[in-house]
This record gives structure tokens, C-alpha cells and sequence, in this order.
């Protein structure tokens, strides 16, 4: 026994190995649509509100809802339920808008619910099966994020929404306001 060798681990080493296991980690905002949760890196999230007054846009997709005031910027907001061709649902006191910036361009994003904001490593980041076009919703999603026992849906959010939609979403601000 006395010839044994204790391995002691300092302080020093547990702060460095929880460094080098966050340096290969991300935090994500996650929220639910219809019975799935996804996440979006937080890097792109700006802020969370709850649901306010929409005004709407003629003649642009129907998945973009319409025009917030947010502190005096106009924002488009998009229904992340009607991108992914599900049935809408009743906006109520758990909607909210996450304020996201994408390519330089503020867009707010209505989500029935906030869960959490988690931190996934990137080891437990499984790339999506080969997509087809019949899976539309998935050409959204770049992950399945495992969290716990739980899978997150991980979402690109530089593809939730089309130049051309952000052109006609200008050209109807310029036009307006």
C-alpha cells in the first residue's frame, strides 16, 4: 500500500480541463415548436420578448408575419411554426419573439415557448441523415444536438429566411416608413 501512487487532482487542473471541454462546447437558446425543441446559437440572439402588436405585410410569404417596433427599428418577425409547415397556433402570454441578427439583418423569430439555454459540446453534435426535399423543415436544421437524454433540433438561422424575402421586407420599410 505504501508504495501506491495517489493521483491528486488540484484545483488548477479541474479549471483547465473544464476550459478545454468548453472551448469545444456552444450555448444555445432553446425553444419549442409544435412537439419538437431546436436550438440557435447564441451568438446570433439579440434579445427575448414577448409577443406584441404585428403589422402586416401585403404580398410577401406567409410565414413572415409582419413589422415590429422594436425601441424605434422596425423589425420583420417571422412564425418559425408556419416556416416549417406546421399548423399555426394561438399566440398567448408563453409566445415570444427571439430577436436574432443574421447576416447583418435583425429578425425577430415567434416561438411558442422558451425552454432553456443550453451548452452543448460539439462531440454531441450529430450531423442530420441526407435530406430530401419531401423533409422540408430539416434543410433548416445543420444538427441534432444530444442533451442529457433529450435531442435538440439545431438550426441554421441564416436559412430561415431567403434574401428575396429580405429585399421585399427593405423595399416595403423603405416604401412605408
Amino acid at each position: 500500500m505504501a508504495d501506491e501512487k495517489l493521483d491528486v487532482i488540484t484545483a488548477e487542473d479541474e479549471e483547465f480541463a473544464l476550459e478545454g471541454a468548453l472551448e469545444n462546447a456552444k450555448q444555445y437558446m432553446t425553444f419549442k415548436s409544435g412537439s419538437e425543441y431546436y436550438g440557435i446559437e447564441l451568438k446570433y440572439v439579440n434579445e427575448i420578448m414577448g409577443i406584441q402588436s404585428i403589422t402586416e405585410i401585403p404580398e410577401v410569404e406567409d410565414y413572415i408575419r409582419g413589422l415590429i417596433n422594436l425601441r424605434g427599428k422596425i423589425v420583420p418577425v417571422i412564425d418559425v411554426r408556419i416556416r416549417f409547415k406546421q399548423e399555426p397556433f394561438e399566440y398567448n402570454d408563453r409566445t415570444c419573439i427571439i430577436i436574432v441578427d443574421v447576416r447583418n439583418t435583425v429578425i425577430g423569430l415567434i416561438v411558442e415557448t422558451i425552454e432553456d439555454v443550453v451548452t452543448i459540446k460539439d462531440d454531441d453534435i450529430e450531423a442530420p441523415p441526407s435530406l430530401t426535399s419531401a423533409n422540408a423543415k430539416n434543410k433548416y436544421v445543420y444538427g441534432f444536438g444530444k442533451v442529457g437524454d433529450e435531442v435538440k433540433l439545431l438550426l441554421n438561422p441564416e436559412k430561415l429566411i431567403r434574401d428575396e424575402d429580405i429585399s421585399a421586407i427593405d423595399e416595403v420599410i423603405e416604401e412605408n416608413y
